[in-house]
């Protein structure tokens, strides 16, 4: 079986093949066997956890530790992730245990993938998680394999026990160390640094159709878009590359000697965003590469991590959403260009008809609320840590606000963006012409979404199409960089 981030959230049916569960059963038992060897204590399995890991445990408190583990720390509450979200949790969490430092049983395994397949979701807060690590976020998840908490159906709070009862199934009893391998890692950081790249890799791509449709739109000289001027900036090349097989090589429109500087600067910020994309794609790389329990398993000995501390992932995150941020400012401020008939040379707000029809200003208010929102996000979420755990854990990464962030930063930008592709799709319409040849089939799909407007008409649900349109990749085919 492999798990890919393809599967996060499709709802693919996983199967465990047999040598892969002869393999889990083959490290388990090591585990076992090493647990059984007198005197060598165990973070979390035989000792308490946090600052109480000096208290040893007995037989009889062993036995129930690791499910007081999970029910112990489960004090969050809504709002919940939603169920793509959690499902993608779950995912990463199993492709943890698939690798060789992971010691858990093959019947957790196997129960874990049978919820992926039933649908069970579990209630995930999404906020208030104040630990060093993901235990608050984690316990909720997996106190539900033990028939405690609630689950979602539907988006309906249901008790677990319900929830299992009903898809035939009975609560995990945990093994020994199960409870607290659970808890361990980052699995959320990495769910939201890959939805935060795969959005970011989208809009990058969306904003270069939306700079390309400025340039065309208000016919901006050329010359200022010339790869050469990339020097050794592979990404700024990559860029201007990009934006010259879409507008074309030509020359701008008569009388036009400078365009704005929001047109201008265009692909710097884009190679901006792309380069530091780039950084959060190779960094979750890298995560996937390392055990994330505490302590892993590995040759036989158990050894600490520190995989509860994701703050590469965050820091990078928090650098992405600084990025959109800036294309977000950069592209507010093109979309009133293209309504200022000094910059277009069109009728003004891009009506046939000014003065008795508003024609696109208020949408343009639209993307002005959007940025107003966006621009709040760009406090690093990762810095501002606090002691917990009386001094045991005086430091947290807050990945997850981090992933928050990032993730609402780009819904915001997905909605500037949708703004920005009717208003140069307007613009082009009134303009005549078909425009440059490397964009007219973007402003054709724009056009099946929301059709030019001869008249106002509310415009809200088909902004609201539009932007969910380039969610799900109705633009990704017209340019190399989605």
């Amino acid at each position: 079986m492999i798990v890919s981030d393809s599967e996060f959230a499709d709802g693919a049916r996983l199967i465990l093949d047999n040598a892969l569960v002869e393999a889990l059963a083959r490290r388990r038992n090591a585990l076992l066997a090493a647990l059984a060897e007198p005197g060598k204590p165990v973070y979390g399995v035989t000792t308490g956890m946090g600052r109480l890991a000096g208290v040893a445990l007995d037989a009889r408190q062993q036995a129930e530790h690791q499910r007081n583990l999970l029910i112990g720390r489960a004090v969050g509450g809504p709002p919940w992730l939603p169920p793509e979200d959690v499902r993608a949790l779950l995912v990463v969490r199993l492709r943890d245990f698939l690798q060789p430092w992971s010691g858990v049983s093959p019947e957790l395994v196997r129960f874990l993938v049978d919820r992926l397949n039933d649908g069970f979701t579990p209630a995930v807060p999404r906020s208030g998680l104040g630990s060093s690590g993901e235990i608050i976020a984690l316990a909720h998840a997996f106190q539900t394999f033990l028939g405690v908490g609630t689950v979602l159906e539907d988006g309906v709070e249901v008790p677990a026990a319900a929830a299992l009862a009903a898809r035939g199934a009975t609560p995990y009893v945990l093994g020994p160390k199960e409870g607290a391998s659970l808890l361990q890692g980052s699995p959320l950081a990495v769910v939201h640094a890959q939805r935060g790249e795969t959005e970011t890799r989208r809009l990058i791509g969306l904003q270069t159709l939306t700079a390309a449709m400025a340039i065309d739109v208000l016919g901006a000289p050329r010359e200022v878009f010339s790869p050469v001027m990339a020097g050794g900036d592979d990404h700024l090349r990559t860029l201007l590359q990009e934006l010259t097989g879409l507008v074309g090589a030509g020359p701008g429109r008569p009388g036009v000697v400078q365009a704005p500087l929001s047109v201008r600067v265009a692909p710097r910020a884009l190679a901006h965003a792309a380069r530091v994309h780039g950084e959060l794609r190779e960094t979750r790389r890298r995560w996937l590469t390392m055990p994330g329990d505490s302590p892993s398993f590995v040759d036989g000995s158990f050894l600490p991590g520190t995989a509860y501390h994701p703050v590469d992932l965050g820091l990078r995150m928090d650098a992405v959403t600084a990025a959109l941020v800036h294309l977000g400012e950069i592209s507010v401020q093109r979309t009133h260009r293209l309504l200022d008939e000094r910059f277009s040379g069109l009728p003004p707000q891009l009506t046939a008809d000014p003065g008795p029809r508003a024609g696109l200003v208020p949408l343009h208010k639209r993307a002005v609320g959007e940025l107003h929102a966006l621009r709040r996000l760009a406090a690093p979420a990762t810095l501002g840590s606090i002691d917990t755990s009386a001094g045991q854990e005086d430091v947290q990464a807050f990945a997850v606000a981090a992933g928050e962030q990032v993730r609402t930063a780009a819904a915001h930008l997905f909605a500037i963006t949708a703004c920005e592709l009717v208003t140069a799709s307007q613009a082009r319409y009134l303009a005549g012409g078909p425009g440059a040849p490397g964009l007219r089939a973007a402003y054709s799909r724009v056009r099946s979404v929301v059709p030019p407007l001869d008249e106002d008409r509310p415009l809200g649900p088909e902004v609201d199409r539009l932007i969910a349109a380039c969610r799900a990749a109705l633009f990704d085919d017209l340019t190399t960089l989605t």
